[in-house]
């Protein structure tokens, strides 16, 4: 049994069988078997349910933060990246139904896969045992992402971004090589990331999650011509 029939066990929520098998079912696989639904209408009901948990979330527990800082986080949080990461803690890949050109290609490893079945799973669940079953999985898998990103204080998260983008166009994931110099209380921290194995940009700061941070924005900024 996979991490997420261990969690819905949990929660006590039960999914009706069809729409979870729908929940999986990619566009690719759909139409190699002649047309059947695929998990895409599933998916846009899955991300609003989402979306709208995650920013009444972030709006009670964060009363200080201005607007476009909740909504740096609540993109933060809800990213492909972000929920691709969830799926695959879920065991989410081992259900996917894929066509023979996706799985030719690890479709199952896949960043925008992964991230729109786990919508898709979330819109299955709303259907099946409605609202606050899909608030509970959602706080289950995500409340405690909200409160780490919050916690770093860098809503924007250049890392992720640049993740993403990568993701989109098919690249290896940015690889960090981080330094350190200096005695233990004056340490600072040189990060440089490679973008498809090029050396694309240079952090320095006190830490070493800052230093790859600014890293990743120099970098996303060259590759996406921002």
């Amino acid at each position: 049994m996979s991490a997420l029939q261990d969690q819905l066990r949990e929660l006590g929520v039960e999914v009706d069988a069809q729409l979870f098998e729908l929940s999986f079912t990619h566009r690719s696989y759909a139409y190699e078997a002649g047309g059947l639904p695929s998990n895409e209408r599933l998916e846009f009901l899955g991300d609003a349910v989402l979306q709208i948990v995650v920013t009444e979330h972030i709006y009670r527990s964060h009363p200080d933060l201005p607007e476009g800082h909740l909504a740096k986080l609540r993109a933060r949080v809800v990213s492909s990246v972000a929920l691709a990461e969830v799926a695959r803690e879920l065991g989410l890949a081992q259900h996917i139904l894929l066509g023979k050109g996706e799985l030719a290609t690890k479709g199952r490893e896949k960043t925008s896969i992964l991230a729109d079945t786990m919508e898709a799973v979330i819109g299955a669940i709303f259907l099946s045992a409605g609202p606050d079953a899909a608030a509970a999985f959602i706080h289950r898998n995500l409340d405690h992402r909200i409160e780490a990103a919050a916690a770093t204080g860098d809503y924007s998260d250049h890392k992720t971004a640049l993740q993403e983008i990568c993701a989109e166009r098919g690249w290896e994931l940015p690889r960090y090589e981080v330094s350190g110099t200096g005695p233990d209380h004056e340490r600072v921290f040189t990060a440089v990331v490679y973008v498809d194995g090029k050396p694309m940009g240079t952090g320095t700061a006190p830490s070493k999650k800052r230093a790859e941070q600014i890293a990743a924005s120099i970098a996303f900024g060259a590759v996406s011509g921002a």
